[in-house]
């Protein structure tokens, strides 16, 4: 079984063991912290973002990336039949232990059980595409995962600020696209590409495929709120 720091991080900080850090390792700097117990927020502390997105779900919900489940669990609360999807084994012992009622062990791109209403993907969840290249087959795979009338949605940010002060390189390609690695008690996960889209190449790309891109929020921090809808 390959090595999973951040599922052995969140069941630890579950179960009350909260001496060890979680690091990431990243393309843009050499290592930082990072805060565990941000999975496991009450909904008194989501951003007015994530607020916003969970009011906009709709019908069978499926949370991409669920973590810890604190997403799930406000739509649970809500009466909103919702299944969060995680391919961490241990994620998903946390999240059944924490009362999600129904969780998937399971890759996204590899998941075709069901379809929904709804695709959440929070937290930058459609990071997971981990390129621009790769972004059109994940809304491939997303259109297949939603019934007619469905939505998409995600909140991400433009990192562009990474670079504007010239100290950090700004790399080959895309400029949101970033290489992470976990460590947990010594232990690395494998290395994975994560996406940051900025808005304007979202809207490029989503139209190229066959969506329509509404920009529904914007904060302070160059991060937004996207609702996509297939078109037919």
């Amino acid at each position: 079984m390959a090595p999973d720091p951040l599922g052995t991080a969140l069941i630890d900080y579950y179960r009350g063991r909260t001496s060890e850090k979680l690091l990431l390792r990243t393309s843009y700097t050499d290592i930082e912290e990072m805060p565990v117990d941000v999975f496991f927020r009450e909904p008194e502390d989501f951003p007015a973002l994530e607020y916003i997105a969970l009011a906009l779900c709709d019908g069978r919900v499926l949370d991409v990336g669920a973590g810890a489940g604190s997403h799930a669990l406000y739509l649970q609360r809500q009466g909103i039949e919702v299944v969060a999807l995680e391919h961490s084994p241990q994620a998903c012992t946390v999240m059944r232990e924490r009362g999600v009622r129904q969780v998937v062990l399971e890759d996204f791109f590899n998941y075709s059980a069901a379809t929904y209403d709804t695709l959440l993907f929070m937290m930058n969840g459609i990071g997971v595409a981990g390129t621009v290249d790769r972004l059109k087959k994940l809304l491939q795979h997303s259109r297949s995962l939603l019934k007619e009338g469905g939505q998409l949605l995600f909140d991400s940010s433009d990192v562009a600020y990474l670079y504007a002060d010239g100290f950090i390189e700004k790399p080959e390609g895309y400029y949101g696209e970033i290489q992470y690695q976990y460590e947990y008690k010594g232990v690395r996960g494998e290395p994975f590409n994560w996406l940051f889209i900025d808005q304007a190449t979202l809207i490029q790309h989503g139209q190229r495929e066959g969506w329509v891109v509404q920009i529904l929020y914007e904060d302070q921090n160059d991060q937004y709120l996207a609702r996509m809808t297939p078109v037919m």
